[in-house]
């Protein structure tokens, strides 16, 4: 297995094979997602002490916060993922 690294902003990472989704903090139900993971001692604070911006739940049922938009962290998710799938194809044209 393969272990790659996702840059969810200020010099955090998380293993981007157990992020579960990337979600914006802004409705209701986030807001009691993110209280229910402080009780359960779940609650990852990633936000180096500034505004959340996204939250990312894991398969471990993590919450993790991060001061960085969930846009940019989806497209640094999805990057990485195409950057795989390139360096798989050319690495297989070239045997």
């Amino acid at each position: 297995m393969e272990v790659k690294l996702l840059n969810i902003g200020f010099g955090n990472t998380v293993l981007a094979n157990r992020v579960v989704a990337i979600v914006s903090p802004a409705s209701a139900p986030m807001k009691r997602l993110k209280e229910d993971a402080r009780q359960a001692n779940k609650l990852v604070d990633a936000t180096m002490g500034r505004r959340t911006r996204s939250i990312i739940i894991t398969d471990s049922d993590h919450v993790i916060l991060s001061g960085v938009q969930a846009e940019t962290i989806a497209q640094r998710l999805v990057s990485d993922a195409s950057t795989r799938e390139t360096g798989a194809s050319a690495k297989a044209a070239k045997e």
